[in-house]
């Protein structure tokens, strides 16, 4: 006989209360997170609009001849395009590699984002993986599932785990594993299988809200090697296989059960969602910043 029914009410009634606390709990971190980000995107975005360009007034011909008479070595050479500053330019992408350079907040690896996507050659499977590599294993990844830990620890999430030195080295591992899994499902693995693109092409023009739709839609749609849109396997299945693995290997037995997977998945989808709009609006943010520097 199937174990769930010798479940007594009072035990069904304390798991579907652990539940609903969990989903609560997960609700409001998400809409924390949501609306900061859409605080930053937004003023960034709105600082980074072109102002109404003043006529400048255009001298007289005859009269700056008359004035200033053109110099033999300045007579007939063109004028030359001022060099763009290094601090003013784009993170530099590999057009052999297909991947960037560039950082989120200059820190958090952004390789699979390119600013100009435009006639771009598709990865290769040796590319996909060699890409998803480099960013999972950064250095900067170290201190940033430490810091992650440490908020799980101080929540006290998955009770299992305990506290103190040993409560902390578990959930340190455990979400470095839970994020690097993922990474490789669904910027390699399932890309590869599925012959789709994992790179994240930014739109770049428009206004506010049609680039947060056009952002918020990549965790649906994605381009495939040939080129066409298709619904984006990779992120949705790749997601939901990470959550999978992750629910029922190591974690505590506790937290093996079907809700928490589903909850695992869908905050993992939306903080994905969450992150690629911050890639959309994160050259304006940029560019702001290196101005103001």
């Amino acid at each position: 006989m199937n174990p769930i029914f010798l479940t007594s009410p009072k035990l069904e009634r304390r798991t579907n209360g652990k539940v609903v606390t969990m989903l609560c709990r997960v609700a409001g971190r998400f809409c924390a997170v949501a609306l900061l980000v859409f605080l930053v995107v937004s003023s960034a975005f709105a600082q980074t609009q072109p102002a109404a360009s003043t006529p400048t007034p255009v001298p007289d011909a005859a009269a700056g001849s008359a004035s200033q008479p053109a110099s033999p070595s300045q007579g007939n050479q063109p004028q030359k395009d001022q060099p763009q500053t290094k601090m003013d330019q784009p993170p530099t992408s590999g057009t052999s590699s297909g991947t960037s350079n560039d950082r989120l907040f200059f820190t958090l690896p952004n390789f699979l984002t390119l600013e100009h996507g435009q006639g771009v050659p598709p990865l290769t499977a040796g590319q996909k993986f060699k890409v998803v590599l480099r960013g999972s294993f950064d250095y900067v990844q170290y201190p940033w599932y430490g810091f992650l830990s440490g908020i799980s620890q101080a929540e006290n999430s998955e009770p299992g785990y305990g506290q103190g030195a040993t409560g902390y080295a578990k959930r340190y591992g455990s979400a470095f594993a839970d994020g690097t899994i993922e990474n490789f499902l669904t910027g390699a693995v399932l890309p590869t299988v599925l012959r789709q693109d994992p790179r994240f092409f930014q739109l770049g023009k428009g206004g506010f809200w049609h680039r947060t739709g056009y952002a918020i839609s990549r965790s649906f749609v994605t381009r495939a090697d040939s080129g066409k849109e298709q619904l984006n396997y990779s992120e949705l299945l790749g997601g939901a296989l990470a959550a999978g693995i992750s629910t029922y290997s190591y974690h505590p037995s506790a937290d093996r059960t079907l809700p928490n997977t589903v909850s695992v998945w869908g905050t993992q989808l939306g903080y994905d969602t969450l992150t690629t709009v911050i890639k959309e609006f994160w050259p304006d943010i940029r560019r702001k910043l290196r101005k103001q520097h």
